[in-house]
């Protein structure tokens, strides 16, 4: 038994990893349409539907922390120590800004007395009590969250190109799936 360390992700990890990055997407495709569109039985259908993608990127989210405590990641590539530190500060935001979004959606949705069913299969719990006050903080959270989150995601994929580009390095290899491993030996 080799107690060398992964030398790729999981096929697990990285369908996480590619199914919330795209949930994330499509939901921001989805709230930048939703707001621009006119009251309308459509507009209600787009909101529910961006409120459900949202509770299940909440799940999946979770089910990949609880998955990555369990499951050995690769060894990072070697690059200096201020773009480690800058790597895993990125991670820690996006992990964080990927619980706040939904949370913060979530709430805004309760304080503003809303009801919220999940792919109109399941009634969730209010998690607010109506109230004006949290749904404005909630709603500022929400939609400047979404910024930082999209500008995170950028740069998040800026770098997988440049390790790739640039460092040619398996930075990028190792989360896409469906490619060989890494050779022996490669960072």
């Amino acid at each position: 038994m080799s107690l060398r360390p992964a030398q790729r992700w999981s096929r697990v990890s990285q369908a996480l990893h590619w199914l919330i990055g795209l949930l994330i997407l499509g939901m921001g495709v989805l709230g930048l349409t939703m707001v621009q569109m006119d009251p309308s039985m459509a507009k209600l259908k787009v909101y529910a539907l961006h409120k459900s993608i949202g509770l299940t990127v909440l799940m999946l989210v979770a089910l990949r922390l609880l998955w990555r405590s369990a499951h050995e990641a690769p060894a990072p590539a070697p690059m200096p120590a201020w773009q480690r530190i800058g790597a895993a500060t990125v991670h820690t935001a996006l992990y964080l800004l990927m619980f706040a979004m939904p949370l913060s959606g979530w709430i805004y949705n309760s304080a503003s007395n809303f009801p919220l069913q999940w792919f109109g299969w399941l009634q969730m719990p209010s998690v607010w009590s109506p109230d004006p006050a949290a749904k404005q903080v909630a709603h500022a959270i929400h939609e400047y969250g979404f910024w930082l989150l999209m500008a995170l995601v950028a740069l998040h994929a800026g770098a997988a190109v440049k390790h790739h580009v640039v460092d040619k390095d398996e930075t990028l290899r190792r989360m896409l799936p469906g490619l060989p491993p890494p050779a022996r030996g490669s960072p």
